[in-house]
């Protein structure tokens, strides 16, 4: 093992060590500091290994939020398995492309998303199905019982700072969501650009309510841990819980998605609430909820621009220190912005970002390929266009036209998913579908349909609804008898967006 290494349970044992008495998780059944949590991950630990489950072999979660989720985060920290978390709105066919890209040892679930597994589970290579409790479900054991009060006679390998440490999923651009393969390296520099553009410590406390299989939960769960803060976990987002934790635990920082934070502040307005406790809220969000945010509470919004790829933000700003901005560049990245012919642009012109250093991401799991061209030229092609200012404030511009991407409620969904689901209906000879603003979700999808005639739009919203998830479903549907094409024949999906975009 190199001197060099410090790994995310390096991390842990520095805090068990330092701040082993200060609470690092607070949940619905209790609380566990720093030096109860080390423990919790070496047994957790010790038990994986003893099934066994070795260094590079992947464990695939499909859970809402648990305490357990974040032991097993830290055990496969310390075993070097790869944690592959999956978002549990998908359906099961969506769940199961995933799980066979990934090949996974183990599967962990929660009482909510065993039947989205159950029709399949005797028919996979999967040796070890878990589910999270104390209680056995059918096939399930139960994940308490993985806990083991010894170690294994035969040590672990070691793990190394550049090795995987998760598989975060991004959008699905060819049917299977691409796997985004984060080191230890990645997440600890992530860490280290959020606790110093944000001024994080010890003494904050972070409200992880939403889901842990998004970077943006995860990275900031992870950053408040490095700090020796505590994070108080949530099953999955409910306003007016939040507002109650968020007093209770005296809470200074959360990441926000629409409609999160509206609805944050909704519910403290009806518990006569100002949140005094709140310092940091980071995320996306429109001006008006940045506005009522800052008008009503002591807290600052933090904007930024970031990926799943650069694990989390790679620039960052209190949204008051430029309007419309998306921050300067984080301390441990480089950015540029480029042509079509990865040339530099000028300040003030728009070009594709590109990204460098320590917070970017290995490479996406199993796709030697699309890594390669990804990362041509020694660079990260993030396929996002912005513009910097001359005070070298990055402004987001969009996407670029092949990688177009819709974020409902800061979800990832492309175009081109559910185009293909809308085309399988009968009477369908055309479609085009792309991102409106939205005043509850920040962006909703608009679907403009060629056909016969013989649809409507509940139909094509229930359709895509019941093949792919519910958030991938258009929010509005209009139909044409004929959409615009360019010289090839295909859709000019500029031109549909110009005369559609507005139109309900």
């Amino acid at each position: 093992m190199s001197v060099q290494t410090f790994t995310l349970y390096d991390m842990l044992l520095r805090n068990a060590a330092q701040s082993g008495g200060r609470p690092a998780v607070i949940h619905e059944q209790g609380e566990v500091n720093f030096r109860e949590l080390l423990a919790r991950v070496d047994a957790l630990a010790a038990g994986l290994a003893t099934l066994p489950i070795r260094k590079g072999q992947r464990i695939c979660i499909l859970a809402q939020n648990h305490p357990g989720y974040l032991d097993l985060y830290g055990a496969c920290a310390k075993l070097g398995v790869l944690a592959y978390p999956i978002n549990w709105r998908l359906t099961a066919d969506e769940v199961l492309r995933i799980v066979e890209r990934a090949e996974p040892s183990m599967m962990v679930v929660d009482a909510t998303t065993q039947p989205a597994v159950a029709d399949w589970l005797g028919n996979t290579d999967i040796s070890h199905w878990y589910t999270f409790g104390s209680t056995l479900s059918g096939p399930f054991a139960a994940f308490d019982t993985l806990y083991a009060d010894t170690e294994p006679a035969d040590a672990p390998g070691a793990v190394m700072g550049d090795d995987p440490f998760a598989v975060i999923s991004t959008a699905a651009v060819d049917v299977i969501p691409r796997g985004a393969v984060l080191t230890h390296n990645n997440l600890m520099a992530a860490n280290l650009q959020t606790m110093v553009c944000m001024g994080l410590t010890e003494s904050d406390c972070n409200l992880l309510a939403l889901p842990l299989f998004h970077i943006a939960a995860l990275g900031a769960a992870l950053a408040t841990m490095h700090a020796g803060g505590a994070n108080v976990l949530t099953a999955r987002f409910d306003a007016t819980q939040a507002v109650r934790l968020i007093d209770a635990h005296n809470v200074t920082f959360l990441t926000s998605f629409p409609p999160v934070l509206g609805s944050i502040l909704d519910a403290a307005e009806a518990a006569d609430s100002r949140l005094p406790s709140l310092k940091h809220v980071a995320g996306l969000e429109g001006p008006e909820v940045i506005g009522r945010l800052q008008a009503n509470t002591q807290a600052q919004f933090w904007t930024g621009y970031g990926q799943t790829e650069t694990s989390g933000f790679i620039t960052l700003q209190r949204a008051a220190d430029r309007p419309g901005a998306a921050g300067r560049v984080a301390p441990l990245c480089r950015v540029r912005l480029v042509d079509e012919y990865d040339r530099e642009v000028p300040v003030g012109e728009a070009g594709e970002i590109l990204a460098r250093g320590f917070v970017v991401f290995q490479g996406y799991y199993a796709q030697r390929e699309e890594t390669d061209y990804t990362f041509r030229g020694g660079w990260h092609h993030t396929g996002d266009v912005g513009r910097f200012d001359e005070d070298g404030f990055l402004h987001y511009v969009g996407r670029r036209p092949e990688k177009e991407l819709i974020k409902p409620g800061g979800e990832n969904v492309y175009p081109a998913e559910v185009e293909t689901v809308i085309m399988e209906m009968p009477g369908v000879s055309a479609v085009c579908v792309f991102g409106v603003p939205d005043a509850q979700w920040g962006e909703a999808i608009k679907a403009v349909v060629e056909s016969d005639g013989g649809l409507s739009a509940e139909q094509v919203i229930d359709h895509v609804a019941g093949r792919i998830a519910r958030y991938k479903r258009p929010k509005w549907v209009v139909f044409t008898d004929a959409l615009p094409k360019t010289d090839a024949h295909e859709v000019d999906r500029e031109a549909v967006k110009s005369r559609w975009e507005h139109e309900v």
